[in-house]
């Protein structure tokens, strides 16, 4: 189970194991507490919750974008206060094909746990499968998490340096529209950083919800990218969520290692000062 997916059968298979741990990462961006509501009606059984506000992201500060990162530091702190050892099985789901259950994923292997996995296809996936659902609270006791190893990330600094070197290819996961500056609804300020290109994160996904097989995502990335070592790619959408969701897709294709900017769109055009195009 230590791959990037797991299926609802094999997670099925998995729940008598006392390592596994599953956590539910639904939510609404325009109704934030829908997700706990939801997770509290009926949930896969024994499954914690994670809120991307409360528990996934910092306070902002105006500057800092919409969903900052917390500090490794309060989020290995966060786990411990849950139950969640270096130990455990994470696996990860939400009812958006993994657009938040991503960020929880990338955010355990930021702090070095790399037993973790996103449910392939989510709730919809494991009703379907006939999997059980509950509403009981069964909250784990409280262990230590030590902090390792922190995986590298980009900065605003670093991203605007990039934009005379061009050593790195920044690739955005909003919507087309969002990218060329239409339609914007959750920023001030529409459009992207320059130099970036598009890759809408739901083209991930195929038609049931699910990842695409490794060998297409594969194809797709490449025709995106081209050649490129995957180490010279920055993923960013908006708020540092749905960029997880490319990162998640690069690991299932093969094509590991690109580091993610946290503060993304939000983040980078709160400074005017910064170049942006439409």
């Amino acid at each position: 189970m230590s791959a990037a997916l797991i299926s609802a059968a094999a997670l099925a298979d998995a729940m008598s194991d006392a390592r596994v741990v599953v956590v539910d990462c639904r939510h609404d961006l325009a109704n934030p507490e829908a997700g706990e509501a939801a997770w509290r009606a009926g949930h896969i059984p024994g499954a914690l919750f994670m809120h991307l506000d409360r528990d996934l992201s910092a306070a902002k500060t105006g500057r800092n974008g919409r969903h900052p990162l917390p500090a490794p530091e309060a989020f290995v702190k966060l786990l411990g206060e849950r139950g969640i050892s270096p130990a455990h099985r994470v696996v990860a789901y939400d009812d958006a094909g993994g657009m938040f259950a991503a960020r929880l994923w990338w955010m355990l292997r930021w702090v070095g746990h790399r037993d973790v996995s996103v449910l392939d296809g989510g709730l919809s996936a494991w009703k379907a499968a006939g999997g059980a659902l509950d509403t009981s609270v069964r909250p784990l006791p409280p262990v230590s998490y030590p902090l390792g190893e922190v995986l590298p990330m980009a900065d605003a600094d670093a991203v605007l340096e990039n934009l005379t070197s061009a050593e790195r290819l920044l690739v955005d996961a909003r919507a087309p529209d969002r990218f060329r500056g239409e339609n914007e609804t959750l920023d001030p300020v529409g459009g992207h950083i320059p130099g970036a290109v598009n890759r809408f994160f739901k083209l991930n996904l195929a038609e049931d919800g699910r990842f695409k097989p490794a060998d297409a995502l594969r194809t797709e990335w490449r025709a995106l990218i081209g050649d490129r070592a995957p180490a010279s790619l920055v993923m960013q959408c908006g708020s540092g969520v749905t960029a997880c969701h490319n990162l998640l897709a690069l690991e299932v294709a093969g094509l590991s290692g690109a580091q993610l900017y946290p503060g993304s769109w939000s983040e980078w055009c709160s400074d005017p000062t910064r170049p942006m195009t439409r």
